[in-house]
């Protein structure tokens, strides 16, 4: 579902507080085993398998939409409706099953979504154009013989980079995210991955190469500046170039984005369609999401969260366990440790938590165009990368940008001869200007048509008459971003660079250098989830860590139960199965889970 925008409300876009969000003052009183905050991909993800699980989950979503970032809004003109995305637009293994938590999390739901392929992805750069073709090796390693400055030496040093991670990109396949979990239950539930570990001994000494810094390997083996190029841009998605990028990242794309299958995908209908698919699912198996429902307090008695207070004032009891999937820096304004009792240590957790690094915020332009005669023939697909200078920072929102034509693919987002396209910087545009402005002053609307100049020039690199054509154009600033998206200051995210433990890592940062805060707080009963936990920003991963969230949630068994059933679904998830190996571990650990903190009778007692 959509939210159209008629010219009265289109300045209302820009201001923190605008009829597109809703007041938050929906909301009703009652108890649920689990309350979910957040309808992001791991708010929808640990909410629909909670539901699964057979908890009584109810979301609260302070947005009149579902699914974070990932969701559209509309526009009437002329009596045509324009449907625009307002994050996300690259993703990979939506079509098929994969190895995509995405995808598994719909798979585990039993829930369809339909798709439209492609097999590319447009470069933009100083040197001009070229395109990265996702699903064949050789189609790449002609690309490097192609562009690079000495093409044998980086088909040569890419090869040389594959090998050396091969054994962490096998092991993909040997566990999932999805049998991860935060106690001592993991033991049996990736039992499975033990044949893997036997044969391939090394996958240990590379075991802390998983959450360290890429570019440690990368600078040992890569030396042809335009594949170090290119491996920077496959790591930015999660906020870092390779320096700072978890090489988990890149092992993803190492071994999956090269094989004949690959490819991306395009919701048919948007974005939006991601949520609302995850909604079916967690409303199939009993669940609740109430939107337009801001919660002001994550209340807590005893020590333990309880439930939460909303904004119009009533109050929702959990019995088992309050998740929050807003970021570290919107979560513990919510606890209010002023004014109620918290345990020993908030207080600091708080403060920590709240000076965490974080990503600047991103600035958009929505256009809608006509297409009337518009040959578009030179490009093959719709998700484009715009480089500005390969010296100056992929960080920098002046320097990178990508723009999105949905509708090349799916006419249904716009009417019949026009086109929709999204173009947005990289998440690292300063707030701190912005901040300074008043919402409908001059000065305000000046530096937005400054700060958007590059994402015009961007899409001119592609539509040079692109001004000529235009129906209309919207620029969202930080300010609608943080607005729109309920994200403090509207940043992208956690910027905790990988290289070292994060505050905060709990027991695996103490031996790994693991760059992201535990999914468990100091408060009994409260847990986090989102792409400010493991395993970091971007859509699927935030789907993963709300999937690990509900696992924790839950007993061993009932884990490994919903692990067996998945690996039924399709033969690629058989590896998914803990087999027989998990019950060597099941009569040591079930005793310990849930963890005794997300007991209900502990509660009780």
């Amino acid at each position: 579902m959509t939210f159209s925008y008629d010219m009265s409300l289109e300045p209302a876009y820009e201001k923190p507080t605008y009829p597109g969000t809703g007041n938050g003052l929906s909301g009703d009183a009652g108890e649920y085993d689990v309350i979910v905050i957040g309808s992001g991909m791991g708010g929808l993800s640990c909410g629909a398998l909670s539901a699964k699980y057979g908890d009584k989950t109810l979301v609260l979503e302070s947005h009149i939409k579902c699914g974070g970032s990932a969701h559209t809004f509309s526009r009437m003109h002329n009596g045509g409706k324009y449907s625009f995305e307002v994050g996300p637009s690259i993703f990979e293994g939506l079509d098929r099953p994969s190895l995509n938590p995405l995808r598994i999390v719909f798979d585990m739901l039993d829930e369809k979504m339909p798709v439209e392929t492609y097999t590319g992805l447009g470069y933009w750069t100083p040197t001009g154009y070229w395109r990265f073709p996702i699903g064949s090796k050789s189609n790449f390693e002609q690309l490097l013989m192609e562009q690079a400055e000495d093409g044998p030496k980086a088909v040569e040093e890419w090869n040389a980079l594959r090998k050396r991670l091969s054994t962490l990109g096998g092991s993909t396949t040997a566990v999932s995210l999805l049998n991860l979990r935060q106690d001592a239950g993991f033991l049996a539930t990736t039992a499975g991955s033990l044949p893997f570990v036997a044969t391939h001994p090394d996958v240990f000494l590379d075991l802390p190469l998983t959450f360290d810094s890429l570019h440690k390997t990368v600078d040992k083996i890569v030396t042809v500046p335009f594949l170090r190029n290119f491996i920077d841009t496959m790591c930015i998605f999660c906020g870092f170039p390779a320096k700072g990028a978890m090489t988990a990242h890149m092992l993803y794309i190492l071994e999956r984005f090269f094989e004949e299958s690959a490819c991306y995908a395009v919701p048919i209908g948007g974005t939006c369609k991601m949520g609302e698919t995850l909604q079916r699912g967690l409303e199939k198996f009993g669940g609740k999401l109430q939107m337009n429902t801001h919660v002001d307090e994550i209340m807590v008695e005893n020590g333990r969260a309880v439930g939460v207070r909303l904004k119009n004032g009533n109050v929702i009891k959990a019995k088992k366990a309050v998740v929050s999937n807003a970021t570290p820096f919107d979560t513990i304004k919510m606890l209010k440790p002023d004014t109620q009792q918290v345990p020993e240590g908030v207080i600091k957790w708080r403060d920590e938590l709240g000076k965490l690094p974080r990503h600047g915020a991103i600035m958009h332009l929505f256009l809608a165009i006509d297409a009337k005669d518009l040959d578009l023939s030179h490009i093959q697909d719709p998700a484009h990368l715009v480089v500005q200078d390969w010296g100056r920072s992929l960080q920098d929102s002046q320097n990178l940008c990508s723009f999105f034509i949905p509708s090349l693919l799916d006419p249904s987002v716009c009417p019949e001869g026009k086109h929709v396209i999204h173009v947005y910087s990289s998440g690292g545009e300063p707030y701190e200007p912005w901040e300074k402005l008043e919402t409908d002053s001059p000065e305000y609307e000046a530096y937005k048509e400054e700060r958007a100049k590059v994402l015009w020039e961007a899409v001119e690199r592609c539509i040079p008459d692109v001004r000529e054509r235009l129906e209309f154009s919207i620029i969202g600033s930080p300010l609608a971003h943080e607005a729109f998206l309920r994200r403090d200051r509207g940043t992208y995210g956690m910027a905790w660079a990988a290289g070292t433990s994060a505050p905060h890592a709990g027991m695996l940062g103490g031996v790994l250098p693991f760059p992201f805060p535990n999914l468990k707080t100091p408060v009994d009963g409260l847990l986090r989830c989102g792409d400010s936990c493991f395993p970091g920003i971007g859509t699927p991963s935030a789907a993963a860590s709300g999937i690990i969230a509900a696992n924790t949630m839950n007993s061993v068994g009932k884990h490994i139960d919903m692990l067996k059933e998945l690996s039924l679904r399709d033969p690629l998830y058989k590896f998914l199965d803990p087999g027989p190996l998990a019950n060597l571990y099941r009569p040591f650990v079930e005793g310990m889970t849930p963890s005794r903190e997300l007991r209900v009778e502990e509660k009780a007692n």
